[in-house]
């Protein structure tokens, strides 16, 4: 695999993460437990879809062939694609999409802070807008874990439930393959084993402050970076991709 090919699916992995959460976000549009909370989660989607088109653009390029970024985005099947399972979730109650936010918001942090230090000029530009949203992300989740966690009865069990159900998905956050390797010498990919720690420590924080028990060791699920997906992936496809694969070509 040359450098190019390792950074295109480095940028397909970060691509497909945006892309997957900011569909799932946008399936709570109009369907928030407030509408301010309404609102927050669709400003979300915004934001992870913005993020997607600027990753998959630089992916498109790299790529070329005349490749574009709505190539990858609806054009690919399942096995093609590369995102954390933890994205494809489905949304579940409130507390098991603000768990699901709260990992990965966290994770992201500490990522796009450190690829703002890459030496891909592109990336690094991407990890810099991205980081000042992202901000904004954990202190979205963060605050409404602790508003769960600490809450009434019936929160507090809805919110250790998620964070349970989810644990499970963190580890594949950590995984680093050739991919990452080959990249990371060449200075231009995250060192995942560095910020490990620090994604850890502020999970339990947080947790800690909303009296959330973190859960015990469990066998993590993997295959997405390498495109074995749980089922849920499929059916996201199959609802985004609708137009694009009943008329291919389709101008408005």
């Amino acid at each position: 695999m040359t450098k190019q090919e390792a950074l295109y699916v480095y940028c397909l992995r970060m691509g497909d993460d945006a892309l997957i959460l900011g569909h799932r976000l946008s399936e709570w549009c109009s369907k928030g437990p407030i509408l301010e909370e309404d609102l927050a989660l669709t400003n979300l989607a915004l934001d992870m879809i913005g993020r997607a088109q600027a990753i998959l653009s630089y992916a498109a390029e790299l790529k070329g062939n005349n490749c574009t970024a709505d190539d990858l985005a609806y054009r690919r099947s399942e096995r093609n694609y590369l995102n954390h399972l933890l994205v494809e979730q489905p949304n579940g109650d409130f507390a098991h999409t603000i768990a699901r936010q709260f990992f990965i918001s966290v994770f992201e942090f500490y990522f796009f802070e450190e690829l703002q230090n890459t030496k891909d000029t592109t990336l690094a530009a991407i990890a810099a807008k991205t980081l000042k949203e992202v901000k904004y992300h954990v202190l979205h989740a963060s605050d409404w874990v602790v508003r769960l966690g600490d809450g009434t009865q019936e929160s507090h069990e809805r919110m250790q439930k998620a964070i349970a159900d989810l644990w499970m998905y963190t580890g594949e956050l950590f995984e680093m393959d050739a991919v990452e390797d080959a990249l990371l010498h060449e200075g231009l990919a995250v060192d995942l084993a560095s910020i490990k720690i620090q994604w850890y420590n502020h999970v339990k924080n947080v947790l800690t402050e909303a009296t959330i028990n973190i859960p015990d060791e469990m066998h993590m699920q993997r295959g997405g970076l390498q495109g074995v997906h749980t089922e849920h992936l499929g059916h996201i496809l199959s609802e985004m991709q609708y137009l694009q694969r009943a008329y291919p070509d389709a101008k408005w």
